[in-house]
């Protein structure tokens, strides 16, 4: 795991629009995991600046859906991929792929999700943000490392995060479709961006703690190439802050 500290959301974004969009030209990167929440938002930003018709031509793979949010919701994943994502960058709308959280079989709606990540032959690179409860994707505390796309049952204290997204704290879903841990760990590299005095203990927990579900994002640990980019505040809780700064200062010439 790689963990590079950054002054602020902007010089993340930043960071990792250029290391996404390098791949996407240099043609290592061709399906793209997407997530929503703020913290990949300045990620998208940057993307958009950078405008390059490499990125226009990826095929996109979003991470979760609200089950029982019309997809005209402003709120749901669909929208907010359809806004952020699929539209600030140009990418082919048929190619953006968000689960189905209004399928009557929610479990065959994710199955043919895992199914259709398999058949665009897996995704290159996943971007992912995480949750004050170490969640990524909606993987809350005590998920399955081996979980695969599936239905999960938002904790409360997820419900309250993402209740500043909608009118009352009752109107956010109770329920979603996620990839599950498994599914996400089949990414051949991972990019987790996470800014904020707010993620500076999840991010703490993920990165330093013991590999364990009541923090889902620890799993990252076990990933073979997993770039944990988080700006000061959200360093504030990391023992080996200052290892994480040499070691960025002194890489290789191959991993520049």
């Amino acid at each position: 795991m790689q963990v590079i500290v950054l002054p602020d959301a902007d010089a993340v974004g930043t960071y990792a629009g250029d290391l996404i969009a390098d791949r996407a030209e240099a043609g290592t990167l061709s399906v793209l995991g997407v997530a929503t929440g703020s913290s990949p938002l300045p990620v998208y930003e940057a993307l958009e600046r950078r405008a390059s018709p490499a990125v226009r031509g990826l095929t996109a793979f979003a991470l979760d859906e609200y089950v029982g949010l019309p997809i005209d919701h402003p709120e749901s994943y669909h929208a907010v991929i359809e806004r952020e994502v699929t539209v600030r960058l140009g990418l082919d709308p048929a190619r953006v792929h968000v689960p189905d959280g209004l399928a009557d079989d929610i479990e065959a709606a994710a199955a043919a999700y895992e199914r259709a990540i398999v058949d665009a032959g897996g995704v290159d690179l996943q971007i992912l943000g995480i949750g004050s409860t170490g969640h990524i994707g909606f993987n809350e505390p005590t998920s399955s490392f081996a979980s695969r796309t599936r239905i999960k049952t938002l904790t409360p204290e997820t419900r309250r995060d993402n209740a500043r997204f909608f009118p009352s704290l009752d109107d956010v879903p109770l329920h979603c479709v996620t990839q599950g841990l498994g599914t996400i760990m089949d990414a051949r590299s991972v990019l987790l961006v996470a800014f904020g005095a707010g993620k500076a203990d999840a991010v703490a927990a993920a990165v330093e703690g013991p590999l364990t579900s009541m923090c889902p994002g620890s799993i990252l640990q076990m990933h073979p190439n997993a770039t944990v980019l988080v700006d000061e505040a959200a360093a504030a809780g990391l023992t080996l802050r200052d290892y994480y700064d040499f070691v960025f200062a002194h890489r290789p010439a191959w991993q520049r």
